[in-house]
């Protein structure tokens, strides 16, 4: 008798073993395509030159000419790639050097005694050091948290300086488009006339000139705006013709209403729903995508509520997140496969980020989430770049979903089932597993563990390594219970995994 292996996409790990039977329960590095799992594209470097630094942020843009241009922000350094090399634009005034972790978790009593005001969380030397970037034409704008908005005019030879005029301590910067009256926005930031840092101000240059900041200035459009309600503006983000900003609790959208006395009006849309980090959200179309602090999973469409993402696997990143580094969390999008991605420190291995949890958006697989171990400071999608950008925390640059190893070397892959009753009314001895596997590249390996009642103590085969165009693996196990784990580590490596076929016979009792 032949009984076919076909889960549904996606992974459930959270789940006891009679919920999750049927279903994939765990994995590493393989995603889920057309309903079927794959293994995700490898990665090739960049350049072989090193950031300095740790990368928190990547902006790729192109100038007038075409060119492609991609800006890093380090806790040490502002550099560019162009042209296949690496150039300084480090600004040589104005611009501190950060940290690298977080040292508390921004709430009060966070930091030295005496620094920040009383009953707020201190803000500086306590956050890793990020970075929010824009383009003004083919010029750069780059703010690292907590310190003023700096430009860079296209040049290599030239460093970046400060923006004139701009606020001097803002917590995260962006760009409204050509719609929203292109303008420059400090989120988080001085007050005009006090100059005193208010965490919920928000400020705005005039359009079409991001030098004019002062609203009592002849002609200008530039305004302040406060919001409501309490703690800190975290981080914002466009949406279509609209700007949606986080604080650690809320949501705001700000809408353009082009009015003289104010061009902009912010709305609170949802409450328990904040950001975790400034670069834990990510917009896809008109959906936002961000993890709050509470480590739920949240989405946002326009003229709609946030509401919570369910993720099967949930479990390992709300209890394994290392504390106190919320803030290294990164949101990603991948066009290519549909899907959005959050790189996070997972506290097994270390205070840096290490792994990945991914879903997928539409499609056949939409709500599917896989998951994986990869160490990525910093990533970003295709487009200008022909690949997805990630950073590695000793600084190398790759392109993303680009061949089949990493970067020439070996890269790790499973994905597993979870305990299934192949025949619900009886035990059966699984005498072979005939593959079904497409786009192979090096050997799979094939492990079954088997046991008789959920509680019971399971039976591991050894691994068998299977080599591309090979018919069949032997087995010979018996139980009522069954797990199967595919897995490779090569260079290259993958494939895609169809429907293969257990060959089993019974073994007697029921």
């Amino acid at each position: 008798m032949r009984i076919p292996l076909e889960p549904p996409p996606g992974l459930f790990g959270d789940d006891t073993t009679f919920a999750g039977a049927g279903r994939w329960a765990d994995g590493s590095n393989v995603r889920f395509r057309l309903g079927l799992p794959q293994t995700i594209g490898g990665w090739e470097s960049l350049t072989q030159e090193k950031l300095i630094g740790v990368c928190r942020a990547v902006f790729p843009w192109t100038d007038n000419v075409g060119t492609l241009n991609i800006a890093f922000g380090t806790h040490a350094k502002l550099q560019l790639w162009r042209g296949g090399a690496l150039f300084d634009i480090t600004p040589t005034s104005g611009f501190t050097p950060g940290v690298i972790d977080g040292a508390g978790s921004a709430g009060y009593g966070t930091g030295a005694y005496g620094k920040g005001g009383y009953g707020l969380p201190s803000v500086t030397d306590y956050f890793p050091l990020t970075w929010s970037f824009g383009a003004w034409g083919q010029q750069l704008l780059a703010s690292p948290r907590h310190q003023t908005i700096f430009a860079w005019a296209n040049d290599a030879a030239v460093k970046a300086q400060p923006l004139a005029n701009a606020p001097a301590n803002v917590t995260h910067m962006l760009v409204a488009p050509l719609n929203g009256g292109y303008q420059v926005f400090a989120l988080g930031c001085n007050e005009e006339v006090s100059g005193v840092f208010n965490p919920l101000c928000i400020r705005h240059s005039s359009i079409r000139n991001n030098t004019q900041w002062s609203t009592s200035a002849s002609g200008s459009t530039a305004r302040e705006y406060i919001l409501t309600g309490g703690g800190r503006i975290v981080a914002g983000r466009m949406c279509g013709p609209y700007m949606l900003v986080w604080t650690g609790d809320a949501l705001f959208l700000g809408t353009f209403v082009g009015a003289l006395n104010q061009p902009w009006r912010f709305d609170r849309v949802g409450r328990n729903c904040g950001l975790i980090g400034p670069n834990a959200a990510v917009v896809v179309g008109q959906h936002a995508f961000w993890v709050s602090p509470d480590r739920q999973f949240y989405r946002y469409a326009l003229g709609g509520q946030p509401e919570p993402i369910p993720c099967p696997i949930r479990r390992d990143f709300a209890e394994e997140l290392a504390a106190s580094q919320g803030d290294k969390v990164v949101a990603s999008s991948n066009a290519e496969f549909s899907e959005v991605r959050f790189d996070y420190p997972d506290r097994r291995d270390g205070y840096e980020n290490s792994r990945y949890l991914a879903v997928a958006l539409s499609g056949p697989d939409a709500g599917a989430w896989h998951r994986g171990i990869m160490a990525r400071t910093a990533f970003v999608d295709a487009g200008p770049s022909a690949y997805p950008i990630g950073v590695a925390y000793d600084g190398s640059i790759y392109f993303h979903e680009k061949g089949r190893s990493a970067d020439g070397a070996k890269f790790a892959w499973f994905i597993e089932t979870a305990d299934s009753a192949l025949d619900p009314e009886r035990t059966l001895l699984v005498r072979e597993l005939w593959p079904d596997f497409k786009d192979q590249a090096g050997s799979v390996s094939v492990t079954l563990a088997a046991r008789f009642s959920p509680q019971g103590s399971a039976q591991v085969s050894a691994p068998k390594a299977m080599a591309p165009g090979e018919a069949k693996t032997d087995l010979l196990m018996s139980g009522r219970l069954f797990r199967v784990r595919f897995s490779g580590e090569s260079a290259p490596t993958g494939c895609r995994i169809g429907k293969p076929m257990f060959d089993v016979a019974p073994a007697g009792g029921r």
